[in-house]
């Protein structure tokens, strides 16, 4: 999930100072009751990816689908949001209710709009590994603010995908994409 939009958004919300929390929302507990997971979510690898992206995208006002995000996810799941900060790299990992809790309100407050532009799928056995190169837009159809890959790790129990981990890494200056996660 970048999650660039809800992870990108928390990463930075750790990192910066108190004094400029006026400036964002507010970050509030969000409430997310359990659902059964979508049938079409579960069914394919296809399925699970875009309902990753879809459950965080949309504009400014409108709520998430936090409960049918919750329901992708295997029990104890960690969400990893990487980069290079003025310290040198980090990694803030959360379970599910810290990135809703974390996101929620910036997601909903300034609209976003993330979509996978390229995919990259290795397979073995009842798991799959997926690098999904996606852009973030704050509206539908406005420029690509920023782009980066999630690394999704699947796992296929006989019924159902799950995820069973989530890491990403917002593109830098310093941090091309590299081609082969690209569109040809």
């Amino acid at each position: 999930m970048s999650r660039r939009s809800p992870i990108h958004v928390l990463s930075i919300a750790l990192l910066v100072p108190v004094a400029l929390g006026a400036q964002t929302p507010a970050r509030r507990h969000v409430d997310v009751p359990p659902v059964a997971p979508r049938a079409a979510d579960v069914a394919t690898v296809d399925g699970i990816v875009k309902a990753y992206y879809d459950v965080i995208t949309g504009p400014a006002g409108q709520p998430r689908q936090w409960s049918r995000d919750r329901s992708l996810y295997i029990p104890d799941l960690r969400f990893v949001a990487t980069g290079v900060g003025k310290q040198g790299p980090y990694a803030r990992v959360m379970d599910h209710q810290a990135f809703v809790d974390g996101s929620d309100s910036a997601m909903v407050h300034d609209g976003f709009f993330e979509r996978e532009v390229h995919r990259v799928t290795r397979s073995y056995g009842n798991i799959v590994q997926v690098f999904s190169t996606y852009e973030e837009r704050r509206t539908a159809d406005g420029p690509a603010e920023g782009r980066g890959i999630n690394a999704l790790q699947l796992f296929w129990d006989g019924k159902r995908w799950w995820v069973a981990s989530a890491i990403w890494f917002d593109e830098d200056p310093g941090h091309p994409i590299p081609k082969e996660f690209l569109p040809s």
